[in-house]
């Protein structure tokens, strides 16, 4: 029987990067995969002339050579940077309200200021006060409030964080209407809440408020050859350090022993024994199929019985036969509303009827390698809860997931005219197609629903079994930065345990 000190499950971008933290931290790591190919979200695939970007829209965390964040330094430590290219896109976003708003905001954060200024100037001073708090509470999140939270002091908390004190557990919705009466400039303000899933009712402001600052201020950037690129750079990381990578590999159970971790059997029937499971799998998954207990552990239990599913996503991938220019994008992202009620556009992602609300994001508009010249790699995508397809008869699925496919292109078509007669190229994908490539329940694409009673601050670790770790989106916020530092993040955890381990045995 083979042993190593961790055995990874699924790599997807969580797995990835906790696989190679471990392996370049000194852990003898052993990296399984189901499918043949590495990334999960993160991957790529080709269908004529286009290789079509799974999932990745925009990188957040990276910032720029002269001014590095986090994600710069985290595949730096992770020795990728000098495996792959990105390219930094100059807009965050164009909003779409026809008849009521059409604004593009730019990748810079003063130069959203005086965008916002220049388009809403009744409200020039609240927008100057909002921002500075976008950056501040920001600047908390990241530098202060870690070790305030390991503090588990009141005072500490009070003192190194304010103003996430004063707005860390307020919605977005509540501190935009603190700030603003227009309500025009609300929903530009709040436009990302569809980069996370739910409304700004519902969302966390600091979620938003990072998002905001860090795109604007680090740029969003996108990645030469697709988020596959990235995947295929850490799985060549992870294997140049001496980790192992078995592809067409599925688990069959996490085995236990005397209460804690003590290997894995693969779908094959091979036993591997290791003293740390990382999960990149769903807990659900991994606690009430994958583990091999009776049932969870009861702190697992309650968590999951407070939780609700997050939202997957119906996806049009086009490839078309016209250029960026010609198609009429100005920005590489654009979301297109049909009201600016987000409740309401979050209520219709519950139900097969037209979507209120969608995404269309053109790859070669700042990258002209993603598609062939003269031609345009084109997402077309809204958010949706899987529970709806779930219904759908078998014999009726595929006439419902093309019809649903023409009632997004008719919303998209209100702002890009002429995106159906370029058609050459179409894949569609709905929340079902999600939960058979990712073996997420649900589809679920963020994980659990992102809302301010699952903020990270209020859940302990699903650790209900010693050496099990989790990864990914399931346990932290959703999106591509997010799972990237989850599963580095976890990998320090898994690290911290093996030394004290080994001190144990000395």
């Amino acid at each position: 029987m083979k042993h190593y000190d961790a055995v990874v499950i699924g790599a997807g971008n969580a797995g990835l990067t906790a696989a190679t933290a471990l392996q370049r931290g000194g852990c003898r790591t052993l990296l399984l995969e189901r499918h043949n190919i590495p990334g999960g979200c993160a991957t790529s695939f080709v269908r004529g002339d286009f290789e079509f970007e799974v999932a990745l829209h925009q990188l957040s965390g990276m910032g720029t050579e002269d001014k590095p964040f986090v994600m710069r330094k985290l595949f730096d430590k992770l020795g990728v940077m000098d495996k792959v290219e990105f390219v930094q896109e100059h807009e965050l976003y164009r909003l779409v309200v026809p008849g009521e708003i059409d604004v593009i905001l730019p990748a810079s954060w003063s130069g959203l200021r005086r965008t916002l200024q220049e388009l809403f100037p009744v409200e020039q001073d609240a927008i100057e006060h909002f921002l500075v708090l976008c950056e501040k509470i920001t600047l908390e999140s990241f530098m202060t409030l870690p070790q305030a939270h390991r503090s588990n002091s009141e005072a500490m908390l009070k003192s190194m964080c304010p103003y996430f004190v004063e707005y860390g557990f307020r919605s977005v919705k509540d501190v935009l209407d603190e700030f603003f009466s227009d309500t025009k400039l609300k929903s530009v303000l709040g436009t990302y809440w569809l980069y996370l899933g739910v409304p700004p009712s519902m969302l966390p402001f600091p979620d938003l408020a990072a998002m905001l600052y860090a795109y604007a201020e680090f740029k969003p950037w996108h990645i030469k050859g697709g988020s596959q690129a990235m995947s295929s750079a850490l799985v060549e990381s992870f294997s140049e350090a001496g980790g192992e990578v078995r592809f067409n590999c599925g688990v069959e159970k996490i085995l236990t022993r005397d209460g804690r971790i003590s290997g894995v059997r693969l779908e094959g029937g091979e036993i591997v024994s290791c003293d740390a499971v990382v999960s990149n799998a769903s807990p659900l998954i991994t606690f009430n199929e994958l583990l091999d207990l009776d049932q969870p552990p009861f702190k697992v239990q309650q968590d999951f019985k407070s939780r609700r599913m997050g939202t997957s996503a119906f996806v049009i991938y086009l490839g078309l036969d016209c250029t960026p220019q010609e198609l009429g994008v100005t920005a590489a992202s654009s979301f297109i509303y049909e009201t600016m009620d987000e409740d309401q556009i979050h209520d219709r992602m519950g139900t097969l009827q037209t979507p209120l609300g969608g995404m269309l994001t053109c790859y070669n508009f700042e990258d002209p390698s993603a598609a062939p010249p003269g031609k345009s790699q084109v997402m077309l995508i809204c958010l949706q809860y899987g529970d709806a397809w779930k219904s759908v008869a078998p014999e009726h699925y595929a006439r419902t997931k093309y019809e649903f496919a023409e009632k997004l292109i008719t919303l998209i078509e209100r702002v890009y005219p002429k995106v159906r007669q370029h058609i050459e190229e179409v894949e569609v994908g709905t929340p079902l197609t999600m939960m058979r490539y990712l073996n997420s329940p649900g589809g679920a694409i963020y994980g659990f629903q992102q809302s301010a009673q699952d903020s990270v601050l209020l859940r302990e670790r699903l650790d209900g079994v010693p050496g099990l770790y989790i990864a990914g989106s399931w346990t932290s916020a959703g999106g591509f930065q997010p799972t990237y530092m989850a599963g580095e993040s976890t990998a320090r955890a898994v690290l911290k345990q093996l030394k004290v381990k080994e001190v144990e045995h000395v």
